[in-house]
Order: C-alpha cells, then structure tokens, then sequence
C-alpha cells in the first residue's frame, strides 16, 4: 500500500490559495483549520452562491472548495458553472449528498474532485494535489492544442540542423536562429517515457537504414525548458536528383490529443466495467438480502414451535411429577434440560429477529412510529426489569433522570431495544458488588462548544441541544484497540474469560444501526475501573 506523504507549511514549494464556500459556519471553520494544516492558504469563506462567484472574481484563487446545498436561491452546482464558464478555476466538491441525481448534475460541469462528508485530511490532500495536477496538466496541454501541427527539422548528413519550422520551434522551444547548424543531439532530445532514459533519434536511424523509421510508442521530447511533450510520427532520408543521400527530415506532432482521446475511451471503459460490476454486486445483494428473509422466516417458525412444545412438555410432565424428580440431582433433571433446550431456542430466536432488524435498516425499511417519550417516566420504567435481575446478582443499578426533561420525539419499539440490550449488557459483564449508572441530560452544544468540538464534528448528526443518556457499569476494562471492535456482528475480545457470555453476538452491533437509523451517534469509553456507552439522540426526529 502506498502511503501518502502529506507536507507540512515548510515543504510546499508553491502556495496553493483557496476559497471556501460552505454555509455551514462550524464546518466552514474546521475546513480552514484543515486546510492551514495542510499548508494551503484559505482567501475567505463564502456561504452563498452569489457570494462565491462575487469572491472567486476578486480573489482569483488557484482552487475552490464548494458544497452543492448552499443558501439563496442558486446552489453550489449553479456557481461552480459560471466560476469555471468566466474564470477557469478548478472547484472540487465538497458535500454531504451523493444521491444520483446530484451526482449527475455535478457531473456535468466536470468537476475536479467530489468528497463527501465527513472529511478526512488525507483524502482532501490528495483530492487537492490531483485537481490541480490535473489543472496544470490541461492548461499545458490545452496551450499545446492550440498551435498543433507537424513540426519539421532537416539535418544534413553530418547531423547538423539546417532547417526548423516555426511549429518545430513552438514543440522544442528552440529558435531557428539559435539552432541552425547546431548539432541534432543539441536540440532535439528524446526519451523513453517509461525508463525516462535517452533513446537514439530515428533521424539516425533513417540515414544509417536508408529508409523511413518510424516513432514507436510511448516517446517524449524534451524540450529547451526540461519539459517533457509526447511526440509521434517519423524520420526519412533526403535524396538529391542522382538519388544521393543529402539529409534526412524529422516530421513529428504532439501526440498529447490522441493520447487524451486514449484516456478518455479507457476511463469510459473502465466507468462502463465499473457500472457492470456495480450491477453485478446490486443483484448479489439482492439475492442475499431475499435468502437471509426467506431464511430469517423459516428458521423463526420451527423455532417458534420448538419454544411451545417445550413449554406444552413441561406443563405435561409437572402434572406427572417427573420435571422436577428428586431421584435425580438437578444438574440431570428433566427440568434442567428442558430449561437448556428453552435457553437454546430463545438465543436462536433473538439471532434470527437481530438478523431481520439488521437487513430491515440496511434496506432502510425498518418502520418508524415517532411518539411524544417522557424519559422521566419512561426510562425508570424500562430499568425495573432490571433492577430485580441486578438485585439478584448482588449489584446496584441507579438511575439518574432530571423531572424537567423536555419530550423526545423518536420511536420508541427502537429506544426500548437500544436501553435494553445496554442493560442486559452492563448486568451480564458486572461482578457481584458491581456498579450500573443509567443517566440521561440534554447537553446544549451552544454553551460549550470548542474548537477541538467543532473540528471533530460533535454536531454533524443531530441538533442542537440534544438528549446524551449514559450507561455505565464498574468493575469492567475493554481494551483501547477492542473498543471500536466491539460494535462488529458476532466480535468477541479474544482471551478475556469475563467476556465468554452467552448471546448472539449481534446486540451491540443492532444498538449501532438503531442509534444512527434515529439519527444519533453511539460511543463507548473504559477507564479507571468503568465502562461507559454513551448514546447521543436528537431532541425530534
């Protein structure tokens, strides 16, 4: 793998000036902040259309970052068409939508890059250095257009140069008066593109063979200034009218239009593998998503019948007195077996429901009802369960919940699954004599918000202020490096015995799409002897 090294302020030979344009303030600043960072100098910061093109004619910056939704009645696609249309200035978008439509509008006004948010400053580097490289590339090569036509240079037999048109001299950089009678090797040198080493001109190869040679592929000429321009066509020998050998001619072009065209057709290729491909994985998933349902289904109801009929047996055989028979010592009792079995059959049944969920909010179809949830009556209500099962284990569960909590608007089929299966998680993991906090506050951002808060974008998913509810259990340490691990379907920290519990290893991983399918965000945090989720929701959905 390739690593890319990012330069600091120091190491950048040219500055590279920016515009900004985004209406979101916060953003905007932690753009400029990434971007000082990177060595780039931001001019300004627009947030509108018409402000952008107004700074883009004052300023003339090398390059403009631009997001698409933007305020006033133009958008950012609208702008970035007259910037490039009156000024020629290279604009990368910068954005959080990627929806087809979208992405087909910018499209068409044939940006130089197109990121989506969150940014991370390694991608925005490269994403920068390859626009303006491309930038360059089509200014030189757009100039080199504009003048194109065959050059000609003649030697004489000796390799002296006799004679240069003015398209020679455009390609090589040479004067005619400054190259006549100089030697070949002087002013025309030619190297191989791969190798980058000195190949020998076919001029000499056309005297020597008597014949026309022509330019193979992959061929640069480099120029007076040390530029390199690819070049093609050929060489042949001069005769005079008794057929003798006088010279020989070099006719070359820039080959810089067909090889675009080369590149052109080979990027449509590769868009058109790629929108196959893309297909290809669309249909896969298809067939995967409508195996797990079909699957999901028909494992649900035998299992469904399994858990009845063990109940029905249980039932039948209390009656006769045979479940809980003292003949046996309870580890070998009916009783205890059929308990495995039920244990068994509900784990199988959470497994296949989590599966269910899982594909639901991955196909976005998992049903929302939004309701009106006072916590300070809801939350307490869920922690009974709970508190018994807490109770039982010799540990303490406090829960924490201000009266004046203003409603929620969420679903609440969704938070209920969220809070429980944290609990079950804290009560699971807890030793005797443990600890469990539930604690939920609305955290207004506008009062504490910092720098280091604005640059780590705490406010990219949810409004301001927002619900944070934390549930934290003493006595447990995950690892730093398991942390973000831990959110991964059927992910066990490896060789740690307090985690060996039973479950469908699918919980934490369904609390993650829950969180962010009501528009939140979910963390975990261990340290100094506790273990803390932090689950953070938008006060309405």
């Amino acid at each position: 793998m390739k690593i890319i090294d990012i330069p600091s302020n120091t190491q950048t030979k040219e500055t590279v000036r920016v515009l900004v344009v985004e209406d979101e303030y916060i953003l905007a600043i932690n753009l400029q902040e990434t971007l000082e960072s990177l060595g780039y100098v931001v001019l300004d910061i627009a947030d509108s259309a018409e402000e952008a093109i107004a700074k883009a004619t004052e300023l003339r910056p090398n390059l403009i970052l631009m997001d698409i939704r933007l305020r006033g009645e133009m958008d950012g696609i609208q702008a970035a068409e007259q910037i490039w249309h009156h000024l020629q200035i290279p604009i990368i978008y910068v954005t959080g939508h990627s929806d087809k439509s979208t992405v087909e509008r910018a499209t068409l006004t044939s940006p130089f890059g197109y990121i989506l948010k969150p940014i991370k400053d390694q991608e925005l580097y490269v994403a920068i250095q390859t626009a303006l490289n491309r930038y360059d590339r089509e200014q030189f090569l757009s100039s080199v257009l504009r003048g194109m036509g065959d050059g000609v240079i003649v030697v004489d037999t000796e390799l002296n140069i006799k004679y240069m048109n003015q398209v020679a001299e455009a390609l090589t950089g040479w004067q005619w008066n400054e190259a006549k009678d100089k030697m070949l090797a002087e002013v025309i040198k030619i190297i191989d593109e791969q190798t980058q080493l000195p190949i020998e001109n076919p001029i000499i190869a056309a005297l020597q063979k008597k014949t026309t040679i022509y330019l193979g592929s992959g061929v640069l000429l480099v120029a007076k200034n040390r530029k390199t321009i690819p070049i093609a066509d050929s060489a042949t020998t001069l005769r005079n009218n008794s057929g003798v050998i006088t010279g020989a001619v070099f006719v070359f072009r820039d080959d810089t239009q067909r090889r675009l065209i080369e590149e052109r057709n080979l990027a449509a290729e590769r868009a058109q593998q790629l929108e196959i491909r893309v297909a290809e994985l669309q249909r896969l998933n298809k067939l995967k998503e409508d195996f797990l349902a079909t699957t999901s289904h028909e494992m649900r109801t035998p299992l469904s019948n399994i858990k009845m009929a063990i109940s029905v047996l249980e039932n039948i055989l209390d009656q006769q007195g045979i479940l809980n028979s003292n003949t046996l010592p309870p580890s070998e009792s009916v009783a205890h077996y059929l308990g495995i079995l039920r244990e068994q059959c509900e784990q199988e049944l959470d497994l296949v429901d989590n599966l269910l969920h899982l594909r639901m909010i991955d196909a976005d179809v998992y049903p929302l009802e939004l309701t009106s949830i006072k916590l300070q009556n809801w939350l307490p209500h869920v922690a009974e369960y709970f508190q018994e099962r807490a109770q039982a284990r010799q540990q303490s569960l406090q829960v924490s919940v201000s009266p004046d909590l203003p409603p929620l608007v969420s679903d609440l089929a969704s938070l209920t699954e969220i809070i429980s299966e944290l609990l079950n998680n804290t009560c699971k993991y807890t030793p005797p004599d443990g600890e469990i906090v539930l604690k939920v506050q609305v955290i207004d951002t506008t009062k504490s918000l910092t720098n280091e808060d604005a640059k780590s974008g705490v406010l990219d998913n949810f409004q301001v202020p927002y619900f944070q509810i934390t549930i934290s259990n003493s006595g447990v340490i995950i690892p730093k490096k398991e942390q973000s691990r831990i959110f991964e379907p059927f992910y066990r920290i490896p060789e740690s015995d307090r985690w060996q519990q039973s479950g469908t290893g699918l919980g934490l991983t369904l609390v993650k799409k829950l969180v962010e399918y009501l528009q939140g965000r979910i963390e975990v945090t261990s340290s100094q002897g506790w273990t803390t989720f932090i689950v953070q929701l938008p006060l309405s959905l």
